[in-house]
């Protein structure tokens, strides 16, 4: 990580840490809004309308793997643009984000930015179920260790749970994301150039095939350490805001006065991830 860090800002710039950042913003909006809506509706459905327990790791699983893959495919197309920022070297291919777009039309027809959405549907159905199973069984777990504590207290133990959660998640699907990604650059060599030898894959089997192959076993796990500290921070961050919000505008639903009442659903009160 070092070396890369310091070869990317020799070469690149400060500015290149950020590249693609205005995909990623809306792709970050737009999955986590589809993704807790549809995880919401689908745990009130398995309570309503079944004899299951919403609130355990399995049922979770369920949830917020078929809730990421709705997400996916709304938001394909975002991934697929901050991929390809990202990849970009220099001089740029891509001077904008709406330039990109037209580009890719115009270029390669509207199914482009649905590259690698195979190699994607299959690792973030387990990802995301397997962060929101760990999340819910490390917060059953924090309650048997931990003492009650302040409300500062139960923040940091959310924080501390989506960390968890998130790494272990990631590194058990990584593979799939490396597959992910080598596919969204297909179509898109000329800017690879400037990094060295550009590898070519006719699909997602003949690329997994290639990888293992030509780098082996590790090849699957190229980048996986950033990887890794990408998700500690982000999923922990992610269901930290999550639980804060839910907690805010529970305490307003309770207020007398202000005419909202509690969601009927027992299983959605209040910390709907984590019980």
């Amino acid at each position: 990580m070092l070396q890369a860090t310091s070869r990317i800002f020799r070469e690149e710039g400060l500015r290149a840490f950020w590249k693609g950042h205005i995909p990623a913003q809306l792709l970050s909006i737009s999955y986590g809004g589809v993704q807790f809506v549809s995880f919401e509706f689908l745990t009130k459905f398995v309570h309503d309308a079944t004899l299951y327990d919403s609130r355990n790791a399995s049922m979770h699983f369920v949830c917020g793997g078929l809730a990421a893959c709705s997400a996916t495919v709304t938001v394909q197309p975002l991934d697929t643009l901050r991929t390809r920022f990202v990849a970009q070297g220099e001089p740029k291919i891509y001077r904008s984000f709406w330039h990109a777009v037209v580009t890719m039309c115009r270029n390669e027809g509207p199914l482009a930015f649905y590259r690698g959405l195979t190699p994607t549907i299959i690792a973030v159905f387990p990802y995301a179920g397997l962060q929101f199973a760990f999340y819910n069984i490390f917060q059953r777990i924090s309650k048997w260790t931990v003492a009650p504590g302040s409300t500062v207290t139960a923040n940091v133990q959310n924080l501390v749970c989506g960390s968890c959660a998130g790494v272990i998640s990631k590194t058990v699907t990584y593979p799939f994301d490396l597959l992910k990604k080598r596919l969204q650059v297909e179509g898109f060599e000329q800017a690879r150039v400037p990094f060295g030898r550009v590898q070519t894959y006719k699909g997602f089997l003949d690329c997994v095939f290639q990888v293992a192959r030509g780098e082996g076993l590790r090849g699957f796990f190229k980048g996986l350490s950033p990887s890794m500290l990408k998700a500690a921070v982000s999923t922990g961050s992610i269901f930290f805001w999550y639980e804060l919000f839910c907690d805010m505008l529970a305490s307003q639903r309770q207020t007398p006065g202000l005419g909202l009442q509690q969601h009927p659903n027992k299983a959605l009160q209040r910390k709907t991830p984590s019980q």
